[in-house]
């Protein structure tokens, strides 16, 4: 008798490919920075904390940090504050970052740990105020070569990942909101997410940082091709930084620190493609772009294999 078909085997299969990324991120931290189009779409977000959760139970480590630009602009917008935009980065009165503290912290992170709690109790949220996890100095816009000020707009100084860490060995996934406070000043301030999502994953060596973007990864030669560079080290990116539009720039910079301050691999995905984590991580193709550190000489040097 010869072995009946079974139409589930292709699932088995697929497990199977996906046995030795399973085997090599098994205990490692993954930082994921969570934005963009996957912030906004229904169905993307659901896909989105999916993912994670299947990360933590798949034995990783996943840790979300989110901005939350879309929902600060419809906010401000209600309540008839101008919100602008200077060298890319928003214009941030007192009043206005009351509204960034309350979005981010009381709008955005609770629906974010409400997603991933509905699969069980894993989620935890944090702010960069909180513990002192990211402690900011403040920030100008560079415009034609002047120091502009714009505010309650952030740079990282320092971090403390204490709390984080508790969380993750508590088997929690943390979720953290990019605001932190001053040292010098004792003020709030608004932190780009791309930057806070380096900044952690760097302090805690974290085996991979992840972005999702709204755009397949970084391009070749935009926009006369929409080929992707699939893989780029540290010192090729940077050579390419002043000439990215300006949207990929932070991601792109983050990438950068990440890489070169202890972190095995950074990559930018596309967050419009469903379940796109788990094709980058547990796939032998993967989607996006990888950052690599200098001098790294293949792809299995810059996951980390033995």
């Amino acid at each position: 008798m010869t072995a009946r078909k079974h139409t589930a085997l292709p699932k088995a299969q697929i497990l199977i490919e996906a046995l030795p990324w399973l085997t090599r991120h098994h205990g490692k931290t993954v930082v994921i920075k969570f934005g963009g189009n996957a912030m906004v779409n229904e169905e993307l977000k659901a896909a989105f904390a999916q993912d994670v959760v299947f990360l933590r139970h798949a034995g990783l480590k996943p840790v979300v940090v989110h901005g939350g630009g879309p929902q600060i602009s419809a906010h401000l917008d209600r309540l008839g504050l101008v919100s602008e935009f200077k060298a890319g980065l928003r214009v941030t009165t007192p009043e206005a970052m009351d509204v960034v503290r309350m979005v981010l912290a009381g709008q955005v992170q609770r629906e974010l740990v409400g997603l991933l709690n509905q699969h069980g109790p894993l989620a935890v949220g944090i702010t960069g105020e909180d513990a002192h996890t990211m402690t900011a100095t403040k920030r100008y816009a560079d415009i034609d070569g002047e120091q502009v000020d714009i505010g309650r707009v952030g740079e990282i100084a320092d971090t403390d990942t204490g709390a984080i860490r508790a969380l993750l060995e508590d088997g929690r996934i943390p979720v953290v909101s990019s605001v932190a406070r001053s040292a010098d000043d004792g003020h709030v301030y608004n932190v780009n997410a791309d930057t806070a999502a380096a900044a952690l994953a760097a302090a805690l060596k974290a085996e991979t940082l992840m972005v999702l973007t709204d755009v397949e990864g970084l391009y070749e030669d935009w926009p006369n091709s929409d080929d992707v560079i699939s893989r780029i080290d540290a010192a090729e990116l940077e050579k390419l930084l002043p000439d990215l539009a300006s949207g990929m720039v932070p991601k792109m910079e983050g990438c950068l620190h990440a890489v070169r301050n202890g972190v095995n691999t950074a990559r930018v995905i596309d967050g419009r493609v469903p379940h796109s984590i788990l094709l980058e991580i547990f796939t032998d193709e993967g989607i996006g772009t990888m950052v690599v550190p200098d001098g790294t000489t293949d792809d299995t040097e810059a996951e980390g294999a033995s």
